[in-house]
């Protein structure tokens, strides 16, 4: 079989690498039908990672089952589900308490796409092992498009989790999003299902901050801080001087998000998160915890995350198409663009 592999700043190349085999009775093998560029996917073919390659890529995909051992029960081969793009086992004390990307039954930080906590793969490959299937794999429900959700992975559900609980604790809650990619435009989308009274979405780019407006935000190229404006922040640009603008926005008792990846340093305004009372998490997703409800939102009718797919390309274009900047692109193979799950 092929992994796409990272090899240079804007640079893949597919280099041959064995057929993965079913290695014991709870393990799947799944063929990616449809898969995404992840956020810092777009970081790191821009050169701004902080792992050397080569390495495999791809950590977000819809993928159809191939094989399974024989005490897998939860999928069939012929399966459309949505890959989780960490490791874990379902079963250990962090997994039972939902914190599955600290699963300590394999290496800290095992996942797909990158060869952190051992190398495991990308989802930009023509094959995957997967080594807990019954844990990991989430069907998919009839009637959604894999191309909407190859990003339920990681982007989608980690853009559920980032509003919608926030949301549901405070109704009607002010909502910033300060973004760059399609974790902004997720969120913008999400926040208006669960009723935030304003969004505003915040990002240079005007294709951007058209889409958003599409989900009924407000838009601004840029902004200065807005003392005790917002009751939530989300922070998808990697850049700590966006976060502090986020942190410097919110009400007493806000909440912050960061989902941007801070590959560099900075300094964060700490007086005045201490003297407002903020909160701010800076995490990796626990994603397997939130697939399903991230799922069942999109199968509501209530959101639209087809709209932040900005192409579609052949799975044989990969190699010349995914160095490109683009805001979320699929890579399809084996179904038309457009099906939806049945």
């Amino acid at each position: 079989m092929r992994e796409l592999t990272y090899v240079a700043r804007r640079t893949v190349e597919w280099r041959e690498a064995p057929d993965p085999k079913v290695r014991s009775a709870g393990e799947a093998i799944v063929a990616p039908v449809a898969a995404t560029a992840c956020d810092v996917d777009s970081s790191i073919l821009a050169g701004h990672g902080f792992i050397d390659p080569p390495f495999a890529l791809g950590h977000e995909c819809v993928a159809e089952v191939t094989d399974v051992g024989e005490d897998v029960t939860g999928v069939v081969p012929g399966d459309l589900v949505v890959v989780p793009w960490a490791v874990n086992c379902g079963t250990c004390a962090h997994c039972r308490s939902g914190l599955t990307a600290h699963c300590t039954s394999v290496p800290h930080m095992a996942m797909y796409g990158a060869p952190i906590g051992g190398s495991w793969g990308g989802l930009f490959s023509d094959l995957v092992r997967v080594p807990y299937a019954d844990a990991m794999l989430v069907p998919l429900p009839a009637g959604l498009d894999p191309v909407a959700m190859a990003s339920a992975s990681d982007n989608w559900s980690l853009s559920w989790r980032l509003v919608a609980p926030h949301l549901r604790a405070r109704p009607g809650a002010r909502v910033l999003v300060v973004a760059r990619g399609s974790i902004g435009l997720y969120v913008c989308d999400i926040a208006r299902a669960f009723g935030a009274s304003d969004v505003l979405y915040v990002d240079p780019d005007a294709g951007h901050r058209r889409l958003a407006e599409s989900y009924g935000a407000r838009t601004a190229e840029a902004i200065e801080p807005v003392p005790h404006g917002f009751d939530v922040a989300v922070e998808a640009t990697g850049r700590v001087e966006q976060l502090a603008l986020a942190v410097r926005s919110l009400a007493p008792e806000g909440v912050c998000e960061s989902a941007g990846n801070h590959f560099r340093p900075g300094e964060l305004p700490l007086l005045d998160m201490y003297l407002t009372g903020v909160t701010l998490r800076i995490a990796r997703d626990n994603v397997r915890a939130h697939i399903p409800d991230a799922l069942d939102l999109a199968s509501s009718g209530k959101v639209a995350p087809e709209r932040v797919v900005s192409h579609v390309f052949d799975w044989e274009q990969l190699l010349d198409a995914l160095p490109e900047k683009h805001l979320k692109p699929v890579f399809v193979r084996g179904i038309t663009p457009g099906r939806a799950s049945s």
